[in-house]
């Protein structure tokens, strides 16, 4: 089977999904692996261009009951091998749960698992309460980051690196062998704070901004990534521009909840709004869509329809 790292679109903006595989998620009980191929394999069908899986080991917050979620990286790599066409990201992998040489390596791996189709998303982590469950250091974080990236970065482009940081080292470090994008794994990065902005402007082939509702809001944190970007000398178009949203498909006489946190409405009314993500710049829009899991996909599959025609 010929796989690409590319998908064919008409409309202005490519759609990830996000998918929800939390231990209370879609139903409220243990979502399994089978039901995350069966919305992968109907993601890819109704025409979204990219899945995407966060990197979470557990959820403790003092005003909702304690869940955890499956592995990234193996989930990831299984929906490469039951699907064909659509691209699969990292939403974000925290480089502080892996060892930066093995987070590369993976990603050389699930690139081959895929047929090219592999984006690694990073970012520096933020749940305190999983570093400390499963014993990483919750200090530096954006230090610790920027080092990651000094041994993933030539890893993932050159195929090799020494380095030897204040956090990080390895030597005569290699990857071998090498997936079919072999260095061309587009590394994205996942930032809010200026420092991590800068290292998204020196190391990164996308950025992503999460989570806006208004476009505008987008937008200015596109601007202030442009600003890093010359000074530095980096052409910011070089840089895909990503943006992740909440959205709620509304059918029937179905309501909006009173405190209702989403881009909400008919299908034609949300294909109007995530439009305006595609006019402030965003050239990936990521959804959360409600209803949650095949339900959901279905009534998505109607705005997709709608952005196509536009």
């Amino acid at each position: 089977m010929t796989m690409t790292n590319a998908t064919p679109t008409t409309r202005r903006m490519k759609l990830g999904l996000a998918m929800d595989m939390d231990e209370n998620g879609v139903t409220g009980q243990v979502t399994r692996f089978r039901d995350l191929q069966a919305q992968a394999q109907a993601a890819e069908q109704v025409g979204f261009d990219s899945l995407w899986i966060a990197d979470h080991f557990i959820f403790r917050f003092p005003d909702r009951p304690e869940a955890g979620t499956w592995e990234m990286f193996a989930v990831i790599s299984a929906l490469a091998a039951v699907t064909a066409r659509i691209q699969l990201g990292s939403f974000v992998a925290c480089t502080a749960f892996r060892p930066p040489a093995l987070t590369a390596k993976i990603a050389d791996t699930i690139d081959e698992i895929s047929g090219g189709r592999f984006i690694l998303g990073l970012g520096a982590g933020w749940h305190e309460p999983e570093f400390t469950a499963f014993g990483y250091p919750f200090d530096h974080l954006a230090a610790r980051f920027d080092e990651a990236l000094q041994i993933i970065a030539p890893l993932i482009r050159e195929g090799h690196v020494d380095f030897h940081g204040q956090y990080y080292a390895v030597t005569d470090s290699a990857l071998r062998p090498r997936g079919p994008s072999a260095g061309r794994i587009p590394i994205w990065i996942g930032a809010r704070r200026p420092r991590m902005l800068e290292l998204t402007a020196r190391y990164a082939d996308g950025f992503n901004t999460v989570w806006h509702l208004d476009p505008a809001n987008a937008k200015a944190k596109y601007d202030e990534l442009a600003a890093d970007c010359q000074k530095i000398g980096r052409d910011p178009g070089a840089i895909v521009k990503s943006a992740g949203t909440f959205v709620h498909i509304l059918e029937g006489d179905e309501q909006p909840k009173p405190d209702e946190n989403t881009i909400h409405g008919t299908a034609e009314e949300i294909a109007e709004k995530l439009r305006g993500f595609a006019d402030a710049g965003t050239e990936h829009l990521v959804v959360v869509i409600e209803p949650a899991g095949l339900e959901g996909i279905g009534r998505f599959a109607k705005v997709i329809e709608l952005l196509d025609k536009a």
